[in-house]
């Protein structure tokens, strides 16, 4: 099964997004700090990774740089409701950029692309969040 990575730093946004792929048979682990993904890219090996590169608090850009470092090879989405990354020169490190919206379909889409490159075998999907549990706001 699909091993996705997710990092954003809004727990809600961040736990809509992996149900969504979970619900499409997706293997899921989130995370809400960079230095937490840093830590996991060392133990672990994810078939994609889904970044917002607008972190509170962290560099999500500099992330992507060393993720591209470590794993060339390794499919980087960006995710982000800001249009203003469409002409930042860092946005070339990534294999493709979605503007956050509630249609998941074109998200789906993208990603389905992006992991149909390589052979994953199916399963049970899992998520493994490592954000606080919070619960979902109405409507997003």
């Amino acid at each position: 099964m699909p091993n996705i990575l997710i990092v954003d730093d809004q727990p809600c946004v961040l736990e809509l997004i992996s149900q969504e792929l979970m619900n499409d048979g997706h293997q899921v682990d989130g995370f809400t700090a960079a230095e937490s993904v840093m830590r996991h890219l060392r133990s672990s090996r994810p078939d994609l990774v889904l970044l917002e590169p607008f972190l509170h608090g962290h560099d999500g850009w500099e992330l992507l740089r060393h993720i591209k470092k470590q794993a060339p090879d390794l499919p980087v989405l960006i995710v982000t409701a800001r249009k203003s990354f469409l002409d930042d020169p860092r946005a070339y490190l990534a294999d493709g950029c979605f503007t956050k919206s509630f249609d998941f379909s074109k998200l789906k889409q993208k990603v389905a692309a992006l992991l149909s490159r390589k052979q994953i075998p199916q399963g049970t999907p899992k998520a493994r969040s490592h954000a606080p549990e919070v619960a979902l706001a109405d409507g997003f």
